[in-house]
């Protein structure tokens, strides 16, 4: 039998990928109980903003270079301007906005997608019932002072959170923001994450009467246990919205304890990995290859094993509205997970 290796460097490289991996289940992780209600997470010391990149070593023939980030906005940015060559974002809508310059980035950027992962979320606007609000637009007839949890609210957040922008995009099209909260009396009570003990807290206290953020599997039944409602994003609120390219979705009934109704509201949900529209077809493919071999082994949000179906399919889960690469198109065609 003809024994088989990589190449000395390539089992560096390779061997350094797999224990930064390894690094997120070693004793610099640890568990908690804060990411959605009754679930019990791993949290690390580590960082996760993600930036690797491959790159050819002196005069290397042939050889292709990449680099990969993941996050938000800010990466979208550097995939505009060729710094990195792969992407992957939360949430779906991002990468929309993007697509069509729509979001805080202005110009259009062409994009393509290689890989949507299942990720449902929807975005919460909910607010206390003794404020006798119930819809966005009330906020600003009554110049109401609520006080909000929301995340984070300075300059650069603006630019580089999917989340701040969607809260600004959805204030300002009910007429209002976030400095008009204050000007009236509230306060803002920025958090880092929709899961942070904080907001637990200012729920339970008393101390916030609004909520409004991405992440409701984590927050999202405490709020109702606690006497707040949703309020309905729909009108010309949902009208402007839809413009920038976001879609519809609703906080469903089926998932929350004591919501008798759907409220209608945006969708949140999808990570999708994004490349530039001038990727070579054959990258493309490949990455997709890679997908295939390693989908035991790359978590999930859904607690469930990785379907390479699902990343293709335009589901509830995994929606995108960013055309696929034809690379990647190619590799689900053939290997009949497109139809």
């Amino acid at each position: 039998m003809i024994k088989r290796r990589y190449n000395a460097a390539i089992q560096r490289a390779k061997g350094f990928l797999e224990l930064a991996s390894a690094l997120y289940d070693t004793s610099l992780s640890y568990r908690t109980r804060r990411a959605a209600e009754g679930v019990l997470q791993t949290d690390s010391r580590l960082g996760y903003y993600l930036r690797l990149s491959l790159l050819p070593r002196g005069k290397q023939e042939n050889c292709i270079a990449l680099a990969f980030a993941a996050d938000s906005f800010r990466e979208l940015k550097l995939l505009a301007e060729g710094k990195v060559s792969v992407a992957w974002i939360n949430p779906s809508a991002s990468v929309t906005l993007a697509y069509r310059g729509t979001g805080p980035l202005r110009e259009r950027i062409p994009l393509r997608v290689i890989a949507t992962f299942p990720s449902w979320d929807v975005m919460g606007f909910a607010v206390h019932e003794s404020t006798g609000i119930t819809s966005l637009a009330q906020i600003r007839q009554e110049r109401f002072p609520l006080r909000l949890s929301t995340g984070p609210v300075g300059k650069r957040d603006l630019i580089d959170s999917p989340v701040t922008f969607m809260v600004h995009a959805a204030l300002r099209a009910a007429g209002f923001s976030t400095e008009d909260v204050r000007k009236w009396g509230g306060k803002i009570y920025p958090v880092s994450r929709p899961s942070h003990p904080d907001r637990r807290a200012g729920i339970e206290s008393g101390a916030i009467n609004a909520v409004f953020d991405e992440g409701i599997k984590s927050w999202g039944q405490s709020v109702l246990d606690h006497g707040f409602r949703y309020l309905p994003i729909e009108g010309p609120v949902l009208k402007t919205l839809k413009a920038l390219g976001y879609r519809p979705g609703v906080v469903p009934k089926s998932q929350f304890k004591g919501l008798v109704a759907d409220v209608p509201t945006i969708d949140f949900s999808g990570w999708p990995m994004a490349v530039r529209a001038d990727m070579p077809n054959d990258v493309a493919y490949a990455l997709c290859e890679a997908l295939e071999a390693r989908r035991k082994m790359i978590p999930t949000d859904n607690f469930r094993r990785l379907r390479i179906a699902d990343l293709c399919a335009n589901g509830e889960e995994a929606p995108y509205d960013v055309p696929l690469h034809p690379g990647a198109r190619r590799f689900y065609r053939e290997q009949g997970y497109l139809k």
